[in-house]
């Protein structure tokens, strides 16, 4: 995931899926200078943040039915 996109979804309201290595995450934040992205696991356990690079973040599609 490129670093524009990180922005887009940080700043958007709708709950947008983010995976980092295949586990759903949450972005808490980002640093373009290094292009490292914050997250945590979208299960709750806030204390297990990592800071992770952003081209390594995917984004999945929903369904829409």
């Amino acid at each position: 995931m490129d670093m524009n996109r990180v922005k887009q979804i940080v700043s958007s309201p709708a709950d947008i899926p983010v995976y980092y290595n295949g586990v759903s995450v949450w972005i808490d934040g980002y640093n373009e200078e290094t292009q490292m992205v914050t997250v945590h696991l979208r299960d709750g356990r806030l204390h297990e943040r990592r800071d992770v690079p952003a081209a390594e973040l995917e984004e999945k599609e929903t369904a829409v039915d």
